[in-house]
């Protein structure tokens, strides 16, 4: 029974932090920009969020409102990359290094901020739940899934009307071929901006909807989000097929949020590696899920060589340097 509240509890924390995980796929798959912007970002959601819901703002307005703000964050990124012309990567770490200030400065000097429980956008959906005669840790965790699930509905749907517009369009354009984008008159700058103007919005929310659901957020909370976020879309697009629905690709990903909030509760739950070792699992999910297509090819043309498989004339000549030396030969001859 405990494993199945903890695996119940890392779905709701999972649907949570799936929205950044759309977030980051915005900039990392449609843009092809790496930014690294999102560990300030979410800490900025944390802090603005918090600090809003305890000047007695409702806790709605109050993510809203966060989200607002962690769109400027992504549009000074943007403007560093697109009129400074400065690299995408460094970019994306000098914002967020300045965030860590300004996050300070948001939170009166501090490093965290907290509220009470009963001060959450959960706390409605929970006490209902506990009224219906729920336990207090079951309807912790309900009305986390059931905040979480309504949230990346919102953010999927809002987003795939958005990018089947021609503005959303000339975006994902930007992202597959920016050069023919220009030629074809589009501002490719203006297009850079606005995903990370849009992407940004999406991390600060779910800092937002994450501090609230610790009832606290602080400087430390966005450490390793980047990396957090490549793990949900990298399980997520185990799922995808070459040809799936943007929607379909938006929902695999906040699935493979859940799904790596489920691995990691169950690691944690059964001992197998202490709770400050979640930032080494997660590295090392992502490192083992980007080698694996390497893996895959060595062992065909290994198993191709023992004479127990076939393997694929590109592999080979891609994996052999000796056959394609034989290859330049006979191209000769």
């Amino acid at each position: 029974m405990g494993v199945i509240i903890s695996v119940y509890g890392g779905i709701g924390q999972g649907l949570l932090w799936a929205v950044l995980g759309i977030g980051v796929y915005l900039t990392f798959r449609i843009l092809d920009f790496p930014d690294l912007t999102a560990e300030g970002t979410v800490s900025l959601g944390c802090a603005v969020g918090l600090q809003f819901i305890n000047e007695d703002i409702s806790p709605l307005i109050a993510t809203l409102l966060a989200a607002l703000i962690g769109i400027f964050a992504g549009l000074c990124t943007g403007l560093l990359h697109t009129k400074l012309k400065i690299p995408a990567v460094l970019s994306g770490i000098l914002t967020m290094i300045a965030l860590y200030s300004i996050n300070i400065r948001i939170m009166n000097g501090g490093t965290s901020v907290s509220i009470q429980s009963s001060q959450s956008i959960l706390a409605p959906l929970k006490n209902a739940f506990m009224d219906m005669g729920m336990e207090r840790q079951i309807a912790t965790h309900t009305s986390t899934a059931v905040v979480g699930l309504t949230a990346c509905a919102l953010v999927i749907a809002l987003l795939y009307w958005f990018f089947g517009t021609q503005v959303g369009a000339a975006m994902r354009a930007t992202g597959s071929n920016e050069r023919m984008c220009r030629a074809q008159g589009i501002d490719t700058d203006s297009m850079k901006i606005l995903t990370l103007c849009l992407s940004n919005g999406l991390i600060a929310m779910a800092g937002a909807l994450v501090a609230q659901h610790m009832s606290y957020g602080g400087t430390n909370v966005g450490t390793g989000s980047i990396v957090m976020g490549l793990a949900a879309i990298i399980l997520g697009e185990a799922f995808m097929g070459k040809r799936s629905p943007f929607y379909v690709k938006l929902a695999l990903v906040a699935l493979g949020s859940v799904l790596y909030y489920i691995i990691i509760t169950l690691i944690i739950f059964y001992g197998l590696l202490l709770p400050t070792d979640t930032k080494l699992i997660t590295a090392a999910m992502v490192v083992l899920a980007i080698s694996l297509p390497r893996f895959r090819r060595l062992a065909r043309i290994a198993l191709d060589r023992l004479g127990f498989g076939k393997a694929d004339k590109k592999e080979k000549f891609m994996m052999e340097p000796q056959l394609r030396a034989n290859q330049k030969i006979e191209f000769k001859r």
